[in-house]
């Protein structure tokens, strides 16, 4: 990679992690080098070894795995000395995770935790509060427990206690992953300053390749548990010399337009020991060639810093990917058509809470129709569809579903309860914890059919799994042995088996990496189609609200402060808002800085 001249503060050389059990490999001959003051981004698929590459360097790894290969972290090889690793962690290689929730002890005031890792002359008051103020909150959030703080002040806290041993690496795995747009770049701001600051050697391991090209000096692409490409982040966004990094990039959805179809990597990442003799890629490539399948590649030199594990990387230098097409803006549907939904005056105030979660929501769908509706946490989007579906009760205002007038779908007649959800059904974020985990996906889905008045047998599972484009055979498994992508295919299965005239997705690919992401997104523009179903689609992903929706609300504190075409929002935004959630999306062309 493009290093400047020096030591590294992090090296690792040919990791190799295995099962105990069974002697299967999990990765192979990963190896990296990250100097004081530079970045590295680990990218790639669920299952490619991104996390599992950061927890065997720092000695994490679950129990049953054992690592291979040489790490040094500061000058000292902790390879074969893991007290030796013990006594560097918080001091020389911190950790920051995905959720601080948790991280962080919820029965522990968060000053106290903070305190724990400063050296022990410095366990104070005001070094806590120093250590406040350099992430960016005030000394009385020390008085403060988790729970009473946001996801992006939890991550702040979970920043400082990282930082509060001083360490000269810090490794994030998705620190940023669960937050909307504006916090989601504040943090990363936040985090790439201090890094400037200190000085520090920094690994990223993301999904998210606008929040890797735009924080990270380097990039690393896994795949399989194989190195597919490295580089300097900015050469390699603009010229991938892998099929792989360009599958990426391309299925990474577009800011500044809507497309026909948005591109996607069929299929799902293997496991490693499958691939072995072969590219790992080669069966979802569009460039494999006889060669491809001719033996195991090795990351060769590729350009100055750069590798490559394509045989054909030569022969695909410089040939362009074919444009995606782009689709015209959808004609917005007209005032006086009758709407499916309705939604009139709407307020909830949760008890404590100093401003109403609702206060006076207006929003229409129409039958057919894909409205979004995007904010930041906190902005009533999730109150709003947990309102529809009768999952919260407003204190005020009305709904109208398909003719049905309630503002408390639970106090409903039961059979106009019933009715309101055949016609409504909602797909949530974590499709894991929706579904129940001793029980098999056709177990699941015939409970789902059988409710909504069918007779739920093999054939009509097999054929509701098919429309999600699952193989039958997936009735069999349970939802852990499914991958992300495929669990979330199971919920939109179960949510649509009643045939719905609305679907409501609450950032139902938020935690999906890009190319499964465009892979359920194209599913649920054809579900849209083939089902005649309208969309209710709430994300902070401006991104992805672009790709599949009509219209578009934005919520701030519980108002909308604007909405029309999708197309017209994200264009030409009318309010101050609208313009600040634009403007927190990160640029892969431009540092958080």
């Amino acid at each position: 990679m493009n290093q400047a001249k020096g030591l590294p503060l992090v090296r690792v050389d040919g990791l190799r992690v295995g099962r105990k059990a069974d002697g299967r490999t999990l990765l192979s001959d990963v190896g990296f080098e990250v100097e004081a003051g530079r970045s590295l981004a680990i990218v790639g698929e669920s299952g490619s070894g991104k996390s599992l590459t950061a927890r065997a360097v720092l000695g994490l790894l679950p129990a049953g795995l054992t690592a291979e290969g040489r790490v040094s972290l500061a000058g000292t090889d902790v390879s074969a000395d893991p007290r030796a690793l013990r006594r560097l962690r918080g001091t020389t290689v911190s950790l920051l995770l995905q959720d601080p929730f948790t991280l962080l002890n919820p029965l522990r005031k968060v000053g106290r935790q903070i305190a724990d890792g400063l050296p022990g002359d410095r366990r104070n008051g005001e070094e806590v509060a120093r250590r406040l103020a350099e992430v960016g909150l005030p000394a009385e959030v020390a008085a403060r427990y988790p729970f009473q703080l946001s996801g992006g002040m939890r991550q702040r806290v979970g920043l400082a206690c990282a930082l509060s041993g001083d360490p000269r690496i810090l490794v994030a795995d998705e620190p940023t992953t669960a937050l909307d747009v504006t916090t989601q770049r504040e943090v990363l701001t936040l985090i790439r300053r201090i890094q400037r600051e200190r000085g520090m050697a920094f690994v990223l391991i993301t999904h998210d390749l606008r929040v890797a090209f735009s924080m990270c000096d380097d990039v690393l692409v896994l795949y399989a548990g194989r190195i597919m490409e490295t580089g300097p982040g900015r050469e390699l966004r603009r010229e991938p010399r892998h099929p792989y990094t360009r599958a990426l990039l391309a299925a990474e959805p577009p800011l500044d337009r809507r497309l026909a179809v948005l591109p996607s990597v069929p299929g799902n990442v293997p496991a490693h020991d499958e691939t072995a003799g072969r590219c790992g890629f080669a069966d979802r490539c569009a460039h494999a060639a006889d060669v491809c399948w001719a033996g195991t590649p090795e990351p060769v030199p590729a350009g100055e810093g750069r590798t490559s594990a394509c045989v054909r990387a030569a022969e695909l230098a410089g040939t362009p990917e074919a444009e995606p097409a782009v689709e015209a803006p959808a004609e917005p549907v007209g005032e006086e058509a009758a709407p499916l939904l309705e939604v009139r005056g709407l307020t909830r105030t949760f008890r404590g809470a100093s401003r109403p979660a609702l206060a006076g929501i207006d929003l229409r769908v129409a039958p057919g129709e894909a409205v979004g509706v995007v904010g930041e946490s906190g902005s009533g989007k999730t109150t709003l569809a947990r309102c529809v579906v009768g999952l919260e009760r407003p204190d005020g205002g009305t709904i109208t579903l398909d003719g049905l007038e309630y503002s408390d779908l639970g106090a409903l007649p039961r059979d106009e309860r019933a009715r309101a959800l055949r016609t409504v059904q909602m797909v949530f974020q974590d499709p894991y914890s929706s579904l129940n985990p001793v029980r098999s996906i056709g177990a699941v889905l015939s409970e789902a059919l059988r409710a909504a008045g069918r007779d739920g047998g093999k054939a009509e599972v097999a054929a509701l799994l098919e429309t999600v484009g699952l193989r039958p055979e997936a009735a069999a498994r349970p939802p852990a042995g499914m991958s992300g992508g495929e669990r979330q295919r199971v919920a939109i299965a179960r949510a649509i088996a009643g045939r719905p005239a609305l679907l409501i997705c609450d950032e139902a690919v938020s935690a999906l990496d890009v190319s499964v992401q465009a892979q359920i997104l194209g599913l649920l523009t054809e579900l849209r189609t083939s089902l005649s179903m309208a969309l209710l689609f709430i994300t902070h992903d401006l991104a992805v609200v672009r790709q599949v929706t009509d219209r578009v609300y934005v919520l701030s504190e519980g108002r909308c402060r604007e909405h029309g075409p999708t197309g017209r929002v994200l264009d030409e935004p009318a309010d101050d808002y609208t313009r600040t959630l634009l403007a927190s999306v990160p640029d892969p062309d431009r540092r958080p800085d």
